[in-house]
């Protein structure tokens, strides 16, 4: 994207974690990182602490706000024009990294054309942020020597996510903040091993190492490697799955640690398709809400009953080592072992050592590592070779495409915006307590927060007749639920906020299924919403 496919495409971080401790300014756009990333936040909270310039974007004000320097609170969905503000400014004043842009970029002056028409007056109108704070931040940002951006889903939970992390790329390169420590576009995974599974090749278009399917080298690679044949055509995401699930054409699936049913966007749409499948499979730990649906249920192992590695959002490569015999009396490869034999497909691994080292050998990014050189430390990828010490930041002389190519990119308002019939809007999240969880199975962290409390407004909450505790009914086009309330100013006016972690109230029953066009990622953090009190 934008020209920094190896690390944007796979949704790593450009730079370290521990850089964050030499950068001279962090500019947080659409992360709550305190409450979803909280190890990271500490670090921020630092580097704050220590005099790094602090700037959050974000139209909720989370904790990170109270300490920012700048805190831009702007609409929900107004993410391109703000950054196309901002480019706006430091392009106009000549503020840009001119030789960055000349060495290493393309497409200057296409950026240049569309972001001229961003002027601070129409942004702030777009986006509800003063003038004197749009310029503050941009030059702010352009005249910095270490900065960092960082963004989590509060971007890419859109029907243009990919187009906002484009504009965040067009930024970072514009002042030339890549290529060098305590700088980069940085990403944050959401949960601990979301970066080693999409490693590892779970996404439909490529297999491991981000070698895509449709290439006839890697498939012949990966053919001959696996001895099979493999199909050149790209899978299904997951929403087209549910689709297809719907029109009768996918028949069955295996789902192994995801519950679509209090994650995925419209849930009531992901329930229709579970029921119509002719055959479901469901390995856990719990019985969760998806696992009701399932035929068979097959227990699973936790990362504390197996051996292994994770890849964490800095693309380091960690062990994990076995703390106590799987409870099912197998691990979870075991388990996809014996049924591939049982299929037709023999495997014969003898332990996730040589499950690696096989993936490593097909995997450029990951030649260099192996379990020898992880038992001291873990090792950030791209480790081409043995004797490579791994990569702490990326693009140092060049991109992967070679020059970054900047992207023309206009404002997409959300697919959906509240209306006389549902005139609130919704958005969804985290929260601290149930940090890296997406299930309500654990009874430690349910003794300390059990139940939804949505956010709202004191003055909607005045206009409602509501206050803290009371209970409202919450409805969208696509389904209902009821909660109680905390009244607070962390949310504007007209906004309803809400988590996604509570079966009794699941705020996915109300979300959109609206969809990126590229990542099909659904459009969580926008919807119409009304609320009554109940």
């Amino acid at each position: 994207m934008a020209g920094l496919a190896t690390s944007f495409g796979s949704g790593a971080m450009t730079n370290s974690i521990g850089e964050i401790d030499q950068t001279e300014l962090m500019f947080l756009v659409g992360t709550n990182t305190t409450e979803a990333h909280p190890v990271i936040g500490y670090k921020m909270r630092q580097a704050a602490r220590r005099g790094a310039k602090l700037i959050v974007a974000d139209p909720r004000r989370i904790e990170l706000a109270e300490e920012a320097d700048y805190w831009l609170r702007l609409q929900p969905g107004t993410d391109i024009p703000l950054l196309n503000g901002l480019m706006h400014i430091i392009i106009k004043e000549n503020l840009h990294n001119e030789a960055f842009v000349r060495e290493r970029t393309e497409n200057y002056e296409a950026l240049k054309e569309t972001v001229g028409k961003y002027t601070p007056d129409y942004v702030s109108r777009l986006t509800g942020i003063p003038e004197e704070d749009l310029y503050a931040v941009a030059r702010l940002y352009a005249t910095t020597d270490k900065a960092m951006l960082f963004y989590t889903l509060g971007i890419t939970e859109h029907v243009c996510g990919t187009n906002n992390v484009m504009s965040v790329a067009n930024l970072a390169m514009l002042t030339g903040h890549l290529g060098r420590p305590g700088t980069g576009v940085n990403p944050i995974r959401g949960q601990n091993n979301v970066q080693g599974a999409c490693d590892m090749g779970a996404l439909p278009n490529v297999y491991p190492g981000y070698q895509r399917v449709i290439d006839p080298a890697a498939r012949e690679k990966f053919e001959k490697a696996w001895g099979a044949s493999l199909s050149g055509d790209m899978g299904l995401m997951i929403p087209e799955m549910f689709d297809k699930a719907h029109s009768g054409e996918v028949k069955s699936m295996y789902i192994l640690g995801e519950n679509p049913v209090l994650t995925d966007p419209n849930s009531n749409h992901i329930r229709a398709g579970l029921e119509n499948l002719e055959f479901l499979v469901v390995q856990e730990l719990f019985l969760t809400e998806t696992a009701e649906y399932a035929d068979v249920i097959l227990p699973a192992a936790s990362f504390a009953e197996t051996d292994g590695t994770f890849t964490n959002t800095e693309r380091r490569v960690q062990r994990v080592r076995q703390a106590i015999a799987p409870l099912p009396g197998m691990t979870n490869w075991q388990a996809i072992i014996s049924l591939s034999n049982k299929m037709g497909y023999p495997m014969n691994y003898r332990g996730p050592e040589e499950i690696f080292a096989e993936m490593a050998s097909l995997a450029p990014s990951y030649g260099g590592i192996n379990y020898t050189r992880l038992e001291e430390k873990g090792i950030q990828w791209p480790c081409p070779t043995c004797d490579h010490p791994g990569t702490p930041y990326l693009h140092a002389q060049a991109f992967s495409r070679g020059k970054g190519l900047f992207q023309s990119i206009d404002h997409i308002p959300p697919a959906e915006l509240p209306d006389q019939e549902y005139p609130f809007l919704l958005s969804t999240g985290r929260i601290l307590y149930h940090y890296n969880v997406t299930t309500p199975y654990s009874e430690a962290i349910n003794s300390i927060w059990n139940e939804e409390y949505a956010e709202v407004n004191p003055e909607d909450a005045a206009r409602l007749g509501v206050d803290y505790g009371d209970r409202v009914k919450v409805y969208s086009r696509r389904g209902e639920l009821t909660t109680k309330i905390q009244v607070t100013d962390r949310v504007p006016p007209g906004v309803i906020w809400m988590s996604f972690h509570y079966k009794d109230s699941p705020a996915n029953a109300l979300t959109s299924d609206a969809l990126d066009p590229i990542t099909k990622t659904g459009e969580y953090k926008v919807c119409a919403v009304n609320v009554i009190k109940a």
